[in-house]
C-alpha cells in the first residue's frame, strides 16, 4: 500500500500522508478501510515507529481517519468531503501564490496552463491516477 523513497528530499511521515491522500483521491482507499497497524507498516517499510505514528497523527488532524481502540485506524466516512475541505484552506493559498509568482515572472496564462497540464500528465504515469 505505501512505499517509501530514502532519497527522497521529503520526510518520510510526509510521503506516507501524501500517499494516503492520492489514494483515497484514486478510490483506492475507501471509507471503512482499515490502515496497516503502526508496529506492522514500521516494520514492512524499515522505518521507526514514531515516524509511522506522526503520520498517522497528521491523517487524523486532516479529518481522514480515525483511531478506534483496540481495533485499528480507520478511514472515516467522511475522509473526502474532510480532505478537500482541509486542500482547500490549507494548500489553495500555496498554489495561488505559486501562480501569482509566475505571472510576476512573467509567464503567460497558456505557459502556465502548459506547465500545469505537464505536471498532471507526470503525475498520472507516476501514479497511474
Amino acid at each position: 500500500m505505501f512505499t517509501i523513497d530514502l532519497m527522497s528530499g521529503v520526510p518520510v511521515y510526509e510521503q506516507i500522508t501524501r500517499q494516503a491522500q492520492v489514494l483515497l483521491l484514486s478510490g483506492k482507499l475507501s471509507p471503512g478501510d482499515l490502515l496497516p497497524s503502526v508496529r506492522g507498516l514500521a516494520a514492512e517499510l524499515g522505518v521507526n515507529t514514531n515516524t509511522i505514528q506522526k503520520a498517522y497523527a497528521e491523517l487524523d488532524h486532516m479529518g481522514i481517519t480515525q483511531s478506534v481502540p483496540g481495533r485499528g485506524i480507520f478511514v472515516r466516512e467522511d475522509a473526502m468531503k474532510q480532505l478537500v475541505a482541509y486542500l482547500n484552506e490549507n494548500r489553495l493559498p500555496e498554489f495561488q501564490n505559486m501562480l501569482r509568482g509566475m505571472i510576476i515572472a512573467g509567464a503567460s496564462d497558456d505557459g502556465i496552463l502548459d506547465f500545469i497540464r505537464k505536471q498532471l500528465n507526470e503525475i498520472h504515469e507516476k501514479d497511474g491516477i
